[in-house]
């Protein structure tokens, strides 16, 4: 038995229309070399009554130079800005490695290890 798709996903730089509770997927995209987790993490949530804000640009040119004179980059940055003003929800995800325990510990934030742990996390905090 399959769940229907109720979410409505949104990526940069669509316009985003915010229905229901929403959730803006943070972390690494590094184009090419992570897994669009993204698009998976979407895909687990897609039952829900939700708008799901992936930043993961489909037309993403990688030689755009990241520098706020280049208009293309600076209205990626500002979507992404926007879009998490207006989450309710943030998930993060990111490459191993760093210091992402220490900043979580620091500001309370939970970490998880596993896709599994963050949907489950994920779909929590979105019916809170």
């Amino acid at each position: 038995m399959s769940m229907s798709v109720r979410a409505k996903v949104f990526k940069a730089p669509e316009h985003v229309t915010v229905e229901g509770r929403s959730i803006f997927l943070a972390g690494s995209i590094e184009m090419g070399s992570v897994e669009d987790w993204q698009t998976l993490l979407a895909a687990k949530l897609s039952h829900l009554p939700i708008t799901i804000m992936n930043p993961r640009r489909d037309a993403w040119d990688g030689s755009w130079e990241q520098d706020i004179s280049n208009p293309m980059f600076k209205q990626q940055v500002d979507w992404e800005l926007d879009s998490q003003d207006r989450a309710d929800v943030i998930a993060m995800d990111f490459t191993a490695g760093g210091n992402v325990q220490i900043i979580c510990d620091r500001f309370g934030v939970e970490l998880v290890d596993t896709m599994e742990q963050l949907t489950e996390r994920v779909i929590k905090k979105l019916k809170e």
